[in-house]
Protein backbone atom coordinates (compact mmCIF):
# COMPACT_ATOMS: atom_id res chain seq x y z
CA UNK A 1 0.00 0.00 0.00
CA UNK A 2 1.37 3.37 -0.56
CA UNK A 3 2.01 5.26 2.75
CA UNK A 4 0.70 8.65 0.84
CA UNK A 5 -2.44 7.71 0.07
CA UNK A 6 -2.85 5.41 3.78
CA UNK A 7 -1.59 8.31 5.39
CA UNK A 8 -4.14 10.05 8.17
CA UNK A 9 -3.51 13.92 6.55
CA UNK A 10 -4.44 12.13 2.86
CA UNK A 11 -7.58 10.76 4.53
CA UNK A 12 -8.37 14.04 5.95
CA UNK A 13 -7.99 15.59 2.51
CA UNK A 14 -10.64 13.58 1.32
CA UNK A 15 -12.92 13.80 3.86
CA UNK A 16 -12.57 17.57 3.13
CA UNK A 17 -13.08 17.13 -0.46
CA UNK A 18 -16.11 15.65 0.76
CA UNK A 19 -17.30 18.63 2.46
CA UNK A 20 -15.87 21.18 0.05
CA UNK A 21 -18.77 20.00 -2.20
CA UNK A 22 -21.06 22.52 -1.73
CA UNK A 23 -18.39 25.38 -1.98
CA UNK A 24 -19.69 27.98 -3.85
CA UNK A 25 -16.39 30.82 -5.36
CA UNK A 26 -18.85 33.37 -5.74
CA UNK A 27 -20.03 33.50 -2.21
CA UNK A 28 -16.59 33.35 -1.14
CA UNK A 29 -15.24 36.17 -2.89
CA UNK A 30 -17.86 38.46 -1.71
CA UNK A 31 -15.54 38.24 1.65
CA UNK A 32 -13.40 41.38 0.86
CA UNK A 33 -10.62 39.32 3.52
CA UNK A 34 -10.35 36.04 0.83
CA UNK A 35 -7.91 37.71 -1.46
CA UNK A 36 -5.63 38.64 1.02
CA UNK A 37 -5.33 35.65 3.12
CA UNK A 38 -4.74 34.03 -0.37
CA UNK A 39 -2.60 36.27 -2.16
CA UNK A 40 1.52 35.71 -1.78
CA UNK A 41 4.49 38.01 -3.66
CA UNK A 42 7.62 37.88 -4.16
CA UNK A 43 9.65 41.26 -4.19
CA UNK A 44 13.57 40.93 -5.81
CA UNK A 45 14.72 44.23 -6.39
CA UNK A 46 12.87 46.38 -8.61
CA UNK A 47 10.95 43.29 -9.92
CA UNK A 48 7.81 41.31 -8.39
CA UNK A 49 5.94 38.24 -9.03
CA UNK A 50 2.65 38.16 -7.51
CA UNK A 51 0.40 34.84 -6.95
CA UNK A 52 -3.64 35.72 -5.93
CA UNK A 53 -4.62 31.87 -5.24
CA UNK A 54 -8.27 33.72 -4.34
CA UNK A 55 -9.84 31.69 -6.75
CA UNK A 56 -9.60 28.42 -5.49
CA UNK A 57 -11.45 25.60 -4.24
CA UNK A 58 -10.37 26.18 -1.04
CA UNK A 59 -11.03 27.52 2.42
CA UNK A 60 -8.38 28.11 4.94
CA UNK A 61 -8.86 24.35 6.32
CA UNK A 62 -7.73 22.80 2.99
CA UNK A 63 -4.78 25.24 2.73
CA UNK A 64 -4.01 24.15 6.29
CA UNK A 65 -4.14 20.54 5.28
CA UNK A 66 -2.16 20.35 1.94
CA UNK A 67 0.47 22.41 4.14
CA UNK A 68 0.64 19.47 6.58
CA UNK A 69 0.60 16.83 3.34
CA UNK A 70 4.08 18.81 2.25
CA UNK A 71 5.37 18.89 5.91
CA UNK A 72 4.71 15.21 6.22
CA UNK A 73 6.06 14.02 2.86
CA UNK A 74 9.65 15.54 4.19
CA UNK A 75 9.65 18.25 1.31
CA UNK A 76 12.17 20.19 3.57
CA UNK A 77 14.45 17.63 3.43
CA UNK A 78 14.12 17.55 -0.27
CA UNK A 79 14.73 20.91 -1.45
CA UNK A 80 17.87 20.90 1.19
CA UNK A 81 19.25 17.76 -0.82
CA UNK A 82 18.31 19.04 -4.28
CA UNK A 83 20.22 22.82 -3.36
CA UNK A 84 23.18 20.61 -1.65
CA UNK A 85 23.92 18.48 -4.73
CA UNK A 86 22.87 15.27 -3.39
CA UNK A 87 21.90 12.35 -5.99
CA UNK A 88 18.55 12.69 -5.80
CA UNK A 89 18.12 11.27 -9.53
CA UNK A 90 18.24 8.06 -7.85
CA UNK A 91 17.17 6.10 -10.83
CA UNK A 92 20.23 7.69 -13.04
CA UNK A 93 22.57 7.74 -9.56
CA UNK A 94 23.75 11.57 -10.17
CA UNK A 95 22.39 14.97 -9.14
CA UNK A 96 19.88 17.22 -10.22
CA UNK A 97 21.81 20.74 -9.96
CA UNK A 98 20.14 22.66 -12.17
CA UNK A 99 20.11 25.79 -9.57
CA UNK A 100 23.80 25.86 -9.46
CA UNK A 101 24.30 26.80 -12.70
CA UNK A 102 21.83 29.95 -12.23
CA UNK A 103 23.66 30.71 -8.28
CA UNK A 104 25.22 33.73 -9.16
CA UNK A 105 27.10 34.48 -5.20
CA UNK A 106 30.47 33.24 -4.79
CA UNK A 107 29.40 30.28 -2.09
CA UNK A 108 30.63 27.05 -2.86
CA UNK A 109 28.61 24.65 -5.42
CA UNK A 110 28.97 21.22 -4.07
CA UNK A 111 28.11 17.99 -6.34
CA UNK A 112 28.76 14.83 -4.17
CA UNK A 113 31.04 16.92 -1.62
CA UNK A 114 32.92 18.62 -4.74
CA UNK A 115 33.07 22.50 -5.67
CA UNK A 116 31.94 22.67 -8.68
CA UNK A 117 31.39 26.71 -9.33
CA UNK A 118 34.86 27.01 -11.36
CA UNK A 119 34.05 24.68 -13.63
CA UNK A 120 30.28 26.08 -14.37
CA UNK A 121 31.56 30.08 -14.15
CA UNK A 122 34.25 28.74 -16.91
CA UNK A 123 32.32 27.36 -18.89
CA UNK A 124 29.83 30.11 -18.20
CA UNK A 125 32.38 32.39 -19.58
CA UNK A 126 33.30 30.23 -22.38
CA UNK A 127 30.39 30.61 -24.37
CA UNK A 128 29.23 34.15 -23.43
CA UNK A 129 32.38 35.57 -24.47
CA UNK A 130 32.09 33.46 -27.89
CA UNK A 131 28.45 34.62 -28.26
CA UNK A 132 29.74 38.41 -27.76
CA UNK A 133 32.34 37.62 -30.35
CA UNK A 134 29.65 36.82 -32.90
CA UNK A 135 27.38 39.32 -32.00
CA UNK A 136 30.56 42.18 -32.19
CA UNK A 137 31.89 40.43 -35.38
CA UNK A 138 34.38 39.51 -34.58
CA UNK A 139 33.79 35.74 -35.21
CA UNK A 140 33.48 35.86 -39.14
CA UNK A 141 32.60 33.10 -41.57
CA UNK A 142 34.62 31.18 -43.71
CA UNK A 143 34.23 34.12 -46.14
CA UNK A 144 35.43 36.71 -43.95
CA UNK A 145 31.60 37.73 -43.75
CA UNK A 146 29.55 38.44 -40.39
CA UNK A 147 26.86 35.77 -38.95
CA UNK A 148 23.43 37.01 -39.11
CA UNK A 149 21.80 34.14 -38.93
CA UNK A 150 21.98 31.49 -36.25
CA UNK A 151 20.43 27.85 -36.15
CA UNK A 152 20.14 25.89 -33.04
CA UNK A 153 19.37 22.39 -34.07
CA UNK A 154 18.49 20.30 -31.02
CA UNK A 155 15.35 18.76 -29.75
CA UNK A 156 13.24 18.86 -26.17
CA UNK A 157 15.39 20.43 -23.62
CA UNK A 158 18.09 21.46 -26.15
CA UNK A 159 15.28 23.12 -28.48
CA UNK A 160 12.36 24.01 -26.20
CA UNK A 161 13.61 25.75 -23.31
CA UNK A 162 16.31 28.13 -25.30
CA UNK A 163 13.56 28.59 -27.82
CA UNK A 164 10.66 30.12 -25.36
CA UNK A 165 13.15 32.35 -23.61
CA UNK A 166 14.51 33.65 -27.26
CA UNK A 167 10.80 34.62 -28.18
CA UNK A 168 9.85 35.89 -24.88
CA UNK A 169 12.41 38.69 -24.77
CA UNK A 170 12.21 38.90 -28.29
CA UNK A 171 11.90 43.03 -27.51
CA UNK A 172 15.42 43.21 -26.23
CA UNK A 173 16.98 41.48 -29.30
CA UNK A 174 20.11 42.89 -30.71
CA UNK A 175 21.78 40.21 -32.17
CA UNK A 176 21.49 37.95 -34.97
CA UNK A 177 18.08 36.27 -36.20
CA UNK A 178 17.49 32.95 -34.20
CA UNK A 179 15.98 30.09 -35.79
CA UNK A 180 15.35 26.62 -34.17
CA UNK A 181 15.11 23.30 -36.15
CA UNK A 182 14.05 19.73 -33.98
CA UNK A 183 12.06 18.33 -36.41
CA UNK A 184 13.62 15.31 -37.99
CA UNK A 185 11.07 16.24 -41.14
CA UNK A 186 13.22 17.25 -43.02
CA UNK A 187 10.39 20.16 -44.28
CA UNK A 188 11.80 21.81 -40.80
CA UNK A 189 15.28 22.18 -41.80
CA UNK A 190 14.92 22.95 -45.57
CA UNK A 191 11.61 25.94 -44.54
CA UNK A 192 14.24 27.36 -41.81
CA UNK A 193 17.48 27.73 -44.34
CA UNK A 194 15.31 28.33 -47.48
CA UNK A 195 16.42 31.93 -47.52
CA UNK A 196 19.50 32.03 -45.16
CA UNK A 197 22.42 32.91 -46.58
CA UNK A 198 24.87 30.30 -45.73
CA UNK A 199 28.52 32.40 -45.50
CA UNK A 200 26.50 34.24 -42.81
CA UNK A 201 24.67 31.63 -40.94
CA UNK A 202 26.23 29.59 -38.08
CA UNK A 203 24.52 26.28 -36.26
CA UNK A 204 24.65 25.26 -32.90
CA UNK A 205 24.69 21.78 -32.80
CA UNK A 206 23.13 20.96 -29.35
CA UNK A 207 23.49 17.05 -28.12
CA UNK A 208 25.19 16.05 -24.92
CA UNK A 209 26.14 12.90 -25.94
CA UNK A 210 26.15 14.50 -29.87
CA UNK A 211 24.55 10.87 -31.26
CA UNK A 212 20.86 12.20 -30.37
CA UNK A 213 19.56 10.95 -34.01
CA UNK A 214 16.97 13.48 -34.67
CA UNK A 215 19.45 16.17 -33.84
CA UNK A 216 22.32 14.07 -35.60
CA UNK A 217 20.43 13.89 -38.81
CA UNK A 218 19.13 17.61 -38.92
CA UNK A 219 23.12 18.39 -38.17
CA UNK A 220 24.61 16.32 -41.07
CA UNK A 221 22.15 17.80 -43.49
CA UNK A 222 22.49 20.88 -42.35
CA UNK A 223 26.29 20.31 -42.95
CA UNK A 224 25.65 19.27 -46.33
CA UNK A 225 23.95 22.39 -47.39
CA UNK A 226 26.42 24.64 -46.22
CA UNK A 227 29.26 22.89 -47.61
CA UNK A 228 27.13 22.18 -51.12
CA UNK A 229 26.65 26.47 -50.98
CA UNK A 230 30.26 26.95 -49.95
CA UNK A 231 32.02 24.31 -51.67
CA UNK A 232 34.48 23.63 -49.44
CA UNK A 233 34.67 20.82 -46.44
CA UNK A 234 36.59 23.53 -44.21
CA UNK A 235 33.78 25.90 -44.04
CA UNK A 236 32.32 24.16 -41.60
CA UNK A 237 35.01 24.77 -38.99
CA UNK A 238 33.84 28.35 -39.14
CA UNK A 239 30.00 27.85 -39.75
CA UNK A 240 29.37 25.26 -36.96
CA UNK A 241 29.80 25.07 -33.08
CA UNK A 242 28.44 22.29 -30.58
CA UNK A 243 27.03 22.36 -27.13
CA UNK A 244 28.16 18.63 -26.33
CA UNK A 245 30.50 16.21 -23.91
CA UNK A 246 31.63 13.79 -26.72
CA UNK A 247 34.69 15.82 -28.08
CA UNK A 248 35.74 12.98 -30.73
CA UNK A 249 32.21 13.07 -32.19
CA UNK A 250 32.36 16.80 -32.22
CA UNK A 251 35.77 16.91 -33.84
CA UNK A 252 34.68 14.10 -36.43
CA UNK A 253 32.36 16.29 -37.59
CA UNK A 254 34.46 18.91 -38.49
CA UNK A 255 33.70 21.03 -35.55
CA UNK A 256 37.19 22.14 -33.39
CA UNK A 257 37.05 20.75 -29.99
CA UNK A 258 37.85 24.69 -28.87
CA UNK A 259 34.21 25.23 -30.14
CA UNK A 260 32.98 22.71 -28.15
CA UNK A 261 30.60 24.27 -25.14
CA UNK A 262 30.12 21.54 -22.46
CA UNK A 263 27.86 20.86 -19.23
CA UNK A 264 27.38 18.36 -16.87
CA UNK A 265 25.81 14.97 -16.52
CA UNK A 266 23.75 16.36 -13.27
CA UNK A 267 21.82 18.94 -15.96
CA UNK A 268 18.81 17.45 -17.27
CA UNK A 269 17.97 18.22 -20.45
CA UNK A 270 14.44 20.21 -19.84
CA UNK A 271 16.40 22.09 -17.02
CA UNK A 272 19.46 22.57 -19.15
CA UNK A 273 18.56 26.25 -20.25
CA UNK A 274 20.65 28.03 -17.62
CA UNK A 275 23.50 26.24 -19.36
CA UNK A 276 25.68 26.58 -22.45
CA UNK A 277 22.38 25.14 -23.92
CA UNK A 278 21.42 28.28 -23.02
CA UNK A 279 23.80 30.01 -25.98
CA UNK A 280 21.38 30.65 -28.77
CA UNK A 281 19.51 33.11 -25.91
CA UNK A 282 23.27 34.50 -25.13
CA UNK A 283 23.60 35.40 -29.34
CA UNK A 284 20.03 37.05 -28.73
CA UNK A 285 20.39 39.11 -26.42
CA UNK A 286 23.86 39.49 -24.60
CA UNK A 287 25.90 38.65 -21.64
CA UNK A 288 24.46 41.05 -19.57
CA UNK A 289 20.70 39.53 -20.33
CA UNK A 290 21.63 36.44 -20.14
CA UNK A 291 22.92 37.06 -16.53
CA UNK A 292 19.81 39.12 -15.62
CA UNK A 293 18.19 35.83 -16.67
CA UNK A 294 20.71 33.62 -14.19
CA UNK A 295 19.98 36.06 -11.72
CA UNK A 296 15.71 36.21 -11.95
CA UNK A 297 16.21 32.08 -11.34
CA UNK A 298 18.32 32.34 -8.90
CA UNK A 299 16.28 35.14 -6.80
CA UNK A 300 13.40 32.86 -6.92
CA UNK A 301 15.52 29.87 -5.96
CA UNK A 302 16.69 31.73 -2.67
CA UNK A 303 12.97 32.16 -2.53
CA UNK A 304 11.36 28.52 -2.36
CA UNK A 305 14.52 27.26 -0.69
CA UNK A 306 14.34 29.58 2.60
CA UNK A 307 10.23 31.01 2.17
CA UNK A 308 7.58 28.77 4.94
CA UNK A 309 5.94 26.79 2.82
CA UNK A 310 2.45 28.80 3.69
CA UNK A 311 4.01 32.02 1.92
CA UNK A 312 6.30 30.02 -0.82
CA UNK A 313 5.00 30.24 -4.12
CA UNK A 314 5.84 27.20 -5.88
CA UNK A 315 5.08 25.05 -2.61
CA UNK A 316 1.76 26.72 -3.17
CA UNK A 317 0.81 26.13 -6.52
CA UNK A 318 2.28 22.31 -6.85
CA UNK A 319 -0.25 22.00 -3.41
CA UNK A 320 -3.35 23.55 -5.41
CA UNK A 321 -2.17 21.02 -8.25
CA UNK A 322 -2.06 18.17 -5.92
CA UNK A 323 -5.84 19.00 -4.27
CA UNK A 324 -7.08 19.11 -7.99
CA UNK A 325 -5.47 15.94 -9.67
CA UNK A 326 -5.72 13.96 -6.40
CA UNK A 327 -9.01 15.17 -4.89
CA UNK A 328 -11.43 16.45 -7.58
CA UNK A 329 -9.86 13.89 -10.49
CA UNK A 330 -8.72 16.75 -12.83
CA UNK A 331 -6.88 15.39 -15.08
CA UNK A 332 -5.77 18.59 -17.52
CA UNK A 333 -3.94 21.98 -15.94
CA UNK A 334 -4.23 25.05 -18.53
CA UNK A 335 -1.71 27.97 -18.79
CA UNK A 336 -2.88 30.92 -20.31
CA UNK A 337 -0.44 33.49 -20.78
CA UNK A 338 -1.85 37.06 -21.81
CA UNK A 339 1.43 37.92 -23.70
CA UNK A 340 2.03 36.91 -27.00
CA UNK A 341 5.79 36.70 -26.39
CA UNK A 342 5.17 33.61 -24.34
CA UNK A 343 3.39 31.57 -27.02
CA UNK A 344 6.30 29.04 -26.43
CA UNK A 345 5.73 28.80 -22.90
CA UNK A 346 2.97 26.18 -22.20
CA UNK A 347 5.26 23.65 -24.51
CA UNK A 348 8.29 24.30 -21.93
CA UNK A 349 6.39 23.37 -19.27
CA UNK A 350 4.32 20.30 -21.13
CA UNK A 351 8.03 18.96 -21.37
CA UNK A 352 8.53 20.07 -17.61
CA UNK A 353 5.80 18.99 -15.85
CA UNK A 354 4.55 15.89 -17.95
CA UNK A 355 8.61 14.56 -18.89
CA UNK A 356 8.94 15.03 -15.01
CA UNK A 357 6.09 13.89 -13.21
CA UNK A 358 4.00 11.30 -15.82
CA UNK A 359 5.26 8.60 -13.66
CA UNK A 360 3.65 5.03 -12.81
CA UNK A 361 5.88 3.77 -10.11
CA UNK A 362 7.34 5.48 -7.00
CA UNK A 363 10.94 5.46 -6.22
CA UNK A 364 11.56 2.25 -4.75
CA UNK A 365 10.04 1.01 -8.04
CA UNK A 366 6.82 -0.14 -7.02
CA UNK A 367 3.14 1.24 -8.94
CA UNK A 368 1.47 4.51 -7.41
CA UNK A 369 -1.82 4.07 -6.13
CA UNK A 370 -2.94 7.50 -7.02
CA UNK A 371 -2.68 10.01 -9.87
CA UNK A 372 0.20 11.97 -10.80
CA UNK A 373 1.42 14.55 -13.48
CA UNK A 374 -1.95 16.08 -15.59
CA UNK A 375 -1.97 16.63 -19.11
CA UNK A 376 -0.48 20.53 -19.51
CA UNK A 377 -1.59 22.66 -22.34
CA UNK A 378 -2.73 26.46 -22.98
CA UNK A 379 -2.16 29.04 -25.62
CA UNK A 380 -1.77 32.93 -25.31
CA UNK A 381 -4.94 35.10 -24.44
CA UNK A 382 -6.90 36.28 -26.29
CA UNK A 383 -6.27 33.80 -28.81
CA UNK A 384 -7.58 30.74 -26.45
CA UNK A 385 -10.84 32.87 -25.65
CA UNK A 386 -11.70 31.94 -29.57
CA UNK A 387 -10.35 27.98 -28.89
CA UNK A 388 -10.57 26.51 -25.77
CA UNK A 389 -12.48 28.58 -23.52
CA UNK A 390 -15.58 27.23 -24.83
CA UNK A 391 -14.80 24.19 -22.90
CA UNK A 392 -12.99 25.69 -20.00
CA UNK A 393 -16.49 27.79 -19.33
CA UNK A 394 -19.38 25.44 -20.22
CA UNK A 395 -17.50 21.75 -20.45
CA UNK A 396 -18.85 19.16 -17.94
CA UNK A 397 -16.01 18.88 -15.94
CA UNK A 398 -13.42 22.18 -15.07
CA UNK A 399 -10.01 22.25 -16.08
CA UNK A 400 -7.76 24.04 -13.37
CA UNK A 401 -5.87 27.54 -15.17
CA UNK A 402 -3.09 29.39 -14.34
CA UNK A 403 -3.57 33.00 -16.22
CA UNK A 404 -0.30 34.92 -16.49
CA UNK A 405 0.24 38.82 -16.97
CA UNK A 406 2.74 41.93 -17.13
CA UNK A 407 1.18 44.84 -16.00
CA UNK A 408 3.32 46.74 -18.32
CA UNK A 409 3.68 46.83 -22.46
CA UNK A 410 6.26 46.68 -24.37
CA UNK A 411 4.11 47.89 -27.11
CA UNK A 412 0.46 50.15 -27.16
CA UNK A 413 -0.92 50.73 -23.85
CA UNK A 414 -4.24 51.10 -25.23
CA UNK A 415 -4.46 47.57 -26.51
CA UNK A 416 -2.52 46.44 -23.28
CA UNK A 417 -5.17 47.50 -21.07
CA UNK A 418 -7.97 45.61 -23.62
CA UNK A 419 -5.69 42.90 -23.03
CA UNK A 420 -5.23 43.09 -19.15
CA UNK A 421 -9.13 43.79 -19.21
CA UNK A 422 -9.94 40.70 -21.04
CA UNK A 423 -7.10 38.59 -18.21
CA UNK A 424 -9.23 39.75 -15.31
CA UNK A 425 -12.21 38.79 -16.89
CA UNK A 426 -12.05 34.97 -17.65
CA UNK A 427 -10.49 34.59 -13.93
CA UNK A 428 -13.66 36.33 -12.54
CA UNK A 429 -16.22 34.00 -15.25
CA UNK A 430 -14.87 31.36 -14.08
CA UNK A 431 -15.08 31.72 -10.71
CA UNK A 432 -18.87 33.34 -10.86
CA UNK A 433 -20.32 31.84 -14.24
CA UNK A 434 -23.66 32.94 -15.01
CA UNK A 435 -26.79 31.59 -13.04
CA UNK A 436 -29.78 30.35 -14.77
CA UNK A 437 -31.66 32.63 -13.08
CA UNK A 438 -29.45 35.26 -14.55
CA UNK A 439 -29.60 34.01 -18.55
CA UNK A 440 -31.86 34.26 -21.24
CA UNK A 441 -31.58 30.22 -21.42
CA UNK A 442 -29.62 27.18 -20.48
CA UNK A 443 -27.20 27.55 -23.18
CA UNK A 444 -26.01 30.35 -21.64
CA UNK A 445 -25.86 29.96 -18.23
CA UNK A 446 -22.21 29.18 -16.84
CA UNK A 447 -21.74 26.93 -13.68
CA UNK A 448 -18.72 28.46 -12.65
CA UNK A 449 -16.73 27.36 -9.76
CA UNK A 450 -14.03 26.85 -12.04
CA UNK A 451 -10.46 27.24 -10.47
CA UNK A 452 -7.52 29.45 -11.44
CA UNK A 453 -4.39 30.94 -10.39
CA UNK A 454 -3.01 34.63 -11.21
CA UNK A 455 -0.01 35.35 -11.74
CA UNK A 456 1.13 38.85 -12.03
CA UNK A 457 4.57 40.81 -13.40
CA UNK A 458 5.56 44.05 -13.56
CA UNK A 459 7.35 43.57 -17.08
CA UNK A 460 8.07 40.85 -18.69
CA UNK A 461 12.01 41.39 -18.92
CA UNK A 462 14.83 38.61 -18.51
CA UNK A 463 15.23 38.65 -14.41
CA UNK A 464 11.15 38.28 -14.67
CA UNK A 465 11.41 35.47 -17.08
CA UNK A 466 13.95 33.70 -14.68
CA UNK A 467 11.62 33.72 -11.92
CA UNK A 468 8.59 32.21 -14.29
CA UNK A 469 10.53 29.63 -15.30
CA UNK A 470 12.00 28.51 -11.91
CA UNK A 471 8.66 28.96 -10.40
CA UNK A 472 7.57 26.16 -12.78
CA UNK A 473 10.73 23.85 -12.10
CA UNK A 474 10.46 24.17 -8.18
CA UNK A 475 6.33 23.49 -8.92
CA UNK A 476 6.95 20.41 -10.50
CA UNK A 477 9.65 19.24 -8.26
CA UNK A 478 7.58 19.64 -5.30
CA UNK A 479 4.84 17.44 -6.80
CA UNK A 480 7.16 14.72 -7.60
CA UNK A 481 7.69 14.54 -3.59
CA UNK A 482 4.61 14.63 -2.77
CA UNK A 483 4.25 11.63 -5.08
CA UNK A 484 7.42 9.70 -4.20
CA UNK A 485 8.37 9.53 -7.86
CA UNK A 486 11.56 10.82 -9.25
CA UNK A 487 10.93 14.02 -11.60
CA UNK A 488 14.86 14.08 -13.31
CA UNK A 489 14.27 11.11 -15.16
CA UNK A 490 12.57 9.96 -18.48
CA UNK A 491 12.81 6.98 -18.99
CA UNK A 492 9.51 7.00 -21.23
CA UNK A 493 11.79 8.68 -23.99
CA UNK A 494 13.72 5.89 -24.43
CA UNK A 495 11.23 2.98 -26.18
CA UNK A 496 10.32 4.76 -28.89
CA UNK A 497 13.49 6.08 -29.54
CA UNK A 498 14.58 2.55 -29.86
CA UNK A 499 11.80 0.78 -31.68
CA UNK A 500 12.33 3.17 -34.39
CA UNK A 501 15.79 2.45 -35.18
CA UNK A 502 14.59 -1.19 -35.02
CA UNK A 503 12.54 -0.23 -37.52
CA UNK A 504 14.35 1.74 -40.02
CA UNK A 505 15.73 -0.86 -41.78
CA UNK A 506 12.28 -2.85 -42.53
CA UNK A 507 11.21 0.21 -44.48
CA UNK A 508 14.06 -0.75 -46.88
CA UNK A 509 12.96 -4.76 -46.85
CA UNK A 510 16.19 -5.23 -44.52
CA UNK A 511 14.54 -6.77 -41.61
CA UNK A 512 11.41 -7.98 -40.35
CA UNK A 513 8.84 -5.56 -38.52
CA UNK A 514 8.34 -6.22 -35.12
CA UNK A 515 4.06 -6.95 -35.24
CA UNK A 516 1.93 -7.57 -37.91
CA UNK A 517 0.15 -4.17 -37.77
CA UNK A 518 3.83 -2.45 -38.23
CA UNK A 519 4.56 -4.52 -41.00
CA UNK A 520 1.24 -3.76 -42.92
CA UNK A 521 1.57 -0.52 -42.36
CA UNK A 522 5.24 -0.41 -43.72
CA UNK A 523 4.09 -2.39 -46.86
CA UNK A 524 1.22 0.33 -47.77
CA UNK A 525 3.81 3.27 -47.00
CA UNK A 526 6.28 1.36 -49.95
CA UNK A 527 3.59 1.02 -52.28
CA UNK A 528 2.85 4.72 -51.78
CA UNK A 529 6.21 5.69 -52.43
CA UNK A 530 6.46 3.33 -55.75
Amino acid sequence: MDALTQSETWRRLAAQRARMAGFDLRTALADANRCARFTRALHAGEAELLLDFSKNLIDEATFDLLLKLAEERGLRARIDAMFAGERINTTEDRAAFHVGLRDLSVRPLLVDGSDVRAGVEAVRARFLDFAESVRGGQWAGYRGQTITDVVNVGIGGSDLGPQMVVEALRPYHDGPRLHFVSNVDGAHLASTVRNLDAARTLFIVASKTFTTIETMTNARAARRWLVDALGVDAAVARHFVAVSTNARAVTDFGIASTHMFGFWDWVGGRYSLWSAIGLPIAMAVGRARFLELLAGAHALDEHFRTAAFADNLPVILALLGVWYVNFWDAQSHSIAPYNQHLHRLVAHIQQLDMESNGKRVRLDGTPVDHATAPVVWGEPGTNGQHAFFQRLHQGPTFVPVDFLLSAQSHYDDGQHKLLAANFLAQSAALARGRRLDEAASSHREFPGNRPSNTLLVKRLDAFTLGMLIALYEHKVFVQGVIWDINSFDQWGVELGKEMATALAPALDGAAAATDASSAALIEAWRRMRS
